[in-house]
Parts: structure tokens; sequence; C-alpha cells
């Protein structure tokens, strides 16, 4: 399954989604994980997001238009992110993760694997299997 990350510099788990302007996105399975692409949305901050909030259809757009975009990946982690693009998120069937801390990507990595290989629970299961249960979970 693959798995994104909002980050800066491609490395860590640092940045809002909206505000994103690069996703690192991996390849996951039960045996390992490798890095597949860094999915540009913009250099630095995403001001197609940014600059569009309090435009109504048009920020609601440009929103989809980036959760279209990561729609291939079954679990995104990131700093924050409003209710409305968690929700467009979840219904494609992303599982939005908040992290607590701005961490390492590989980091993150790791502990999924360990949670995978341990016992995961059911949602992340259901992803493994190719679909997601719905809400926004906090990465421990």
């Amino acid at each position: 399954m693959k798995i994104a990350f909002a980050t800066t510099d491609g490395t860590r788990v640092d940045e809002h989604f909206g505000r994103a302007g690069l996703f690192a996105v991996y390849d996951l399975s039960r045996e390992g994980y490798r890095l597949v692409e860094m999915r540009k949305f913009a250099d630095g901050i995403d001001t197609a997001v940014t600059g569009t909030r309090d435009q109504g259809s048009i920020h609601d757009d440009t929103v989809q238009a980036k959760v279209d975009r990561l729609a291939d990946c079954k679990i995104i982690f990131l700093t924050e992110i409003g209710g409305p693009s968690a929700a467009r998120l979840v219904k494609k069937g992303i599982m939005p993760m908040k992290v607590r801390t701005v961490t390492s990507i590989s980091e993150e990595l790791d502990r999924l694997m360990g949670t995978i290989r341990n016992s995961p629970p059911p949602w992340l299961r259901k992803a493994l299997n190719g679909s997601a249960e719905c809400g926004v979970r906090n990465s421990e």
C-alpha cells in the first residue's frame, strides 16, 4: 500500500496538509518499504490551497484536487489538518495520521512496520488489504 508524508524536506513529517507543497510517497508491505516518489504540489507552501481560504467553492475545488492526486495512498502522515480536509481524505479511503511533534519519516515508517509485524489494529489491517476505516488517528 502507498503511504504519503507531508514534508518540507523529504526526510521529516513537518507540514500541515493544506500548506504542504511536497509529499514523500512510499510503498509499504509486510516485508518492508521503499520510496516511490516525491509528489510535488508547489515550491514551498502550496499557495493554491492557502491563497484560496475563505473563497468557498474555489478553495473546496483546490483542496479536492490535492486529495484526488493523493487518492492512491492509504495513509497520510501530517502535523495538522482541518476537519473538512480530513473528511475529504476519509471519504477517499485515506487515513490521516497526525504526528504529535515533527518527526523523521524513517522513524514513522519503522514504527508502522513494527505495528504491522506485531499486531496491527483493525483499521490498519483493512488498509493493508485495500480499504481504510474512517477517522483521524494520532501517531504515537
